[in-house]
């Protein structure tokens, strides 16, 4: 494998800070950008005597220029229902602005780039499970609008990068994940589920719990983002855990790993919450010879220490 110098985008956040570890971990030289409104410095303060990591403090919506880079993840977003809703504005930059001048880096420098999509590309799903040739249904205008169509449009500028400028791109759906530094007061199911469990407070419940998801641990998910920066694969790849679970049956899981006796407490679905989530990874299988290999009972035990940290 050759070393390479790589820039990654939301370097301080739940999934960049992993993907640094992950690419450091091969040799490589990672070059992090965040502007942390979202990311985090305790996630990557691990990093601090690496000599191989440096980190800009840099909004990517202005332009800025690293040097010469091989490669470029773009994961700087918002990514959490709580701040895609107090920073819509943001989100909507972040995957315009931010995602043309990540693109012209990598057209700079001729280098390869993956950007982070989402299973939020699909909205509330018609088709289940849900397969890369699906457009989705969402609503444009509603809440959840920021974030969707920020991340549909940037979909849009990747492909037109690759295709009018042969950009060497690679665009990952990333479903659902958990594990250690996702943000403990997110708004996410794993993250909302475990605090509250480990405070002894109510599990709160949205709807009737029937609505499913499909929870990825997050080592498996690195995995599959560099089995998919690796290939000549340009079109979506949706990388997460067909594993369906009901939001109900997720928090006994919860309830189960952190032995806590919490009651669970139903409250009204918010609106344009999608009713079914899960993920074909038939040409991840394919295409790049990944599947999952965490189940969420393990995954659980293993994130139990990091939330009871955030506990304290």
């Amino acid at each position: 494998m050759t070393l390479q110098k790589i820039l990654v985008t939301g370097a301080a956040g739940f999934l960049g800070s992993h993907l640094c570890d992950a690419l450091l971990a091969q040799g490589h030289v990672v070059i992090g950008v965040d502007n942390l409104s979202t990311g985090n410095l305790t996630n990557i303060s691990h990093l601090s005597s690496e000599s191989r990591f440096s980190l800009m403090e840099h909004d990517i919506c202005k332009p800025f220029d690293p040097g010469k880079v091989d490669f470029v993840f773009n994961f700087a977003s918002p990514a959490s229902p709580i701040d895609y809703a107090r920073l819509g504005v943001e989100t909507l930059l972040v995957g315009s602005a931010g995602t043309f001048n990540t693109l012209d880096l990598a057209r700079k420098y001729k280098a390869g780039y993956l950007h982070a999509s989402t299973s939020e590309c699909y909205g509330d799903p018609e088709v289940h499970p849900q397969v890369e040739t699906y457009w989705g249904h969402v609503n444009p205008i509603g809440p959840r609008s920021v974030y969707d169509e920020a991340k549909r449009f940037s979909e849009a500028a990747v492909m037109a990068y690759h295709r009018y400028y042969g950009v060497d791109t690679h665009l990952v759906r990333i479903f659902n994940t958990y594990g250690p530094r996702l943000q403990a007061n997110d708004g996410r199911v794993i993250s909302n589920l475990m605090m509250q469990a480990l405070r002894g407070d109510p599990l709160t419940i949205y709807g009737t719990g029937s609505q499913t998801r499909s929870f990825c641990f997050v080592s498996d998910l690195i995995d599959g983002i560099l089995r998919l920066s690796r290939s000549n694969e340009h079109l979506p790849i949706n990388i997460g855990n067909p594993d369906e679970w009901t939001i109900l049956e997720c928090a006994q899981e919860v309830l189960a790993v952190t032995q806590s006796q919490a009651e669970i407490l139903f409250k009204p679905l918010p609106q344009d919450d999608p009713t079914r989530r899960r993920p074909d990874i038939t040409r991840a299988r394919t295409l790049l010879g990944w599947e999952p290999k965490v189940s969420l009972r393990k995954g659980l035990e293993m994130s139990l220490e990091y939330f009871r940290s955030c506990t304290n």
